[in-house]
């Protein structure tokens, strides 16, 4: 018999990490969360006992040589993109937990996967928490995902959910969020983390029971995080992040966790009015279109384990204010700032008296020291008035002495630049910073001296 003696009584518990004190406190002293702190649920300070139970005969602990893993191969949801950050697809029993800022599109999404599964023959149950049945079948109506074998339901009851999941039978079930539903095991409202925690645990127990995959929605906070205790993460097998810019169409999804595959893939997608769709080529959707014009570089940045051609917009204009403007989009403030100081100091660019701005096109966003170079060039060039040509692009790190440093995977960004038509890349071969300043102004029609860094 395993016996457990608690002596000290902790009369408040901290819901996200279970930090316990004898006192309430607005912060909790573990996980530094605010307002997590309440009174403790259970009575402390007794003496409990557990008593061994025998396993069942099928579940029973064997060698992990005999285990046999034919018996749950991977099942394709029919969105390759969405197989591809999975690792592959989607294994039976697998519980996934996808999140995402609110009108992002996490249901249209997954209202796709549930429809290429149903068209495939394999049934699959949607219950929804937020939207009545009437709402999907309309845009499932928009979206082209009708299917005899997709089966709705809105419920916020998780016991007549498992009703249905007894009834329905299906291999797939994907519930739409968990902040929705609740339960009557456990105290407090829909979205409480006892309820979130119960629900959670309930369905994930469901799921390796019945070899079932799950989908769980999740809501975010302010900052971006997953709502709910810390402990929902843990559970789950898969944890996703479906992000965007609602200004643009484009759509990623990320593994933050993920036990069956790799977690730095990513799937692109594009949102329209008829739906989601997937982009499994992105190169072409950050690259400007036209003649090449002053002000303009390309870089091959690398997003998960893909490497796309990103293109850098610059632009510069005289000021007489005593503090020039730095304007940013789609990349790091901070980054461009330094970039500027190497490019004064060890370029000979005389920027003090300019306004600069930068941008990338596409909306994505350039946080890896990979652009540092393509910046400098497009900052450069733009001063200068002068474009460079079309098959230049430029890869590599800046540090503070005007050196370019390599970059990771630096053999796949070339191989995407050369079946993109890239034929010159400038990285840590050129040299320093002076040296790539010099080969682009070798590329203009004006040749430079090559005794002399080119005052830009």
């Amino acid at each position: 018999m395993a016996t457990r003696r608690m002596t000290t009584a902790a009369a408040f518990r901290c819901t996200e990490c279970g930090w316990t004190s004898p006192k309430w406190a607005g912060r909790c002293g573990e996980c530094q969360q605010w307002g997590t702190v309440v009174e403790a649920a259970e009575t402390t300070g007794i003496v409990r006992s557990v008593t061994p139970v025998a396993p069942a005969a099928g579940r029973a602990a064997r060698p992990i040589t005999t285990i046999d893993t034919t018996e749950a191969p991977r099942r394709t949801s029919g969105v390759g993109e969405f197989d591809r950050v999975l690792g592959g697809g989607i294994v039976p029993g697998a519980a996934i937990l996808l999140s995402g800022e609110p009108g992002v599109g996490k249901s249209t999404l997954l209202l796709e996967v549930a429809a290429q599964s149903a068209r495939a023959g394999r049934r699959v149950l949607y219950a929804s928490g937020e939207e009545s049945t009437a709402q999907i079948r309309l845009r499932a109506e928009r979206t082209g995902a009708l299917d005899d074998e997709l089966f709705l339901a809105s419920e916020t009851d998780l016991a007549t959910i498992l009703g249905h999941v007894d009834e329905v039978q299906p291999e797939l079930l994907i519930v739409d969020s968990v902040q929705t539903v609740s339960s009557s095991m456990s105290d407090g409202l829909a979205g409480h983390p006892s309820q979130v925690r119960e629900v959670a645990s309930t369905l994930i127990r469901v799921a390796k029971d019945r070899a079932l995959p799950i989908v769980i929605v999740g809501h975010v906070t302010k900052d971006g995080s997953i709502a709910g205790p810390r402990i929902l993460e843990h559970l789950v097998d898969v944890v996703c992040h479906f992000e965007g810019d609602r200004q643009t169409s484009l759509r990623f999804i990320r593994t933050q966790k993920n036990r069956f595959g790799p977690t730095d893939e990513v799937g692109c997608f594009d949102m329209t009015g008829a739906g989601i769709e997937e982009v499994p080529d992105p190169s072409r959707l950050f690259l400007g279109n036209g003649k090449p014009v002053a002000g303009t570089c390309v870089t091959i940045a690398l997003e998960g384990r893909r490497a796309l051609p990103v293109e850098v917009q610059a632009l510069t204009v005289a000021t007489t204010a005593p503090n020039p403007r730095r304007v940013v989009s789609g990349v790091d403030s901070s980054r461009v700032a330094m970039i500027l100081a190497i490019l004064e100091r060890r370029g000979r660019v005389r920027l003090s008296d300019k306004d600069v701005y930068v941008s990338t096109v596409g909306g994505v966003r350039l946080v890896e020291p990979g652009a540092d170079l393509a910046i400098a060039i497009a900052i450069a060039t733009a001063l200068r008035e002068q474009a460079i040509r079309h098959d230049v692009a430029a890869v590599g790190e800046l540090s503070l002495s005007g050196e370019i440093r390599p970059v990771s995977q630096a053999s796949q960004r070339r191989t995407e630049a050369a079946r993109l038509g890239y034929r010159t890349i400038l990285d840590e071969r050129s040299g320093g910073i002076a040296d790539a300043l010099r080969l682009v102004g070798a590329h203009a029609a004006a040749p430079v001296d090559d005794g002399d860094v080119p005052d830009f």
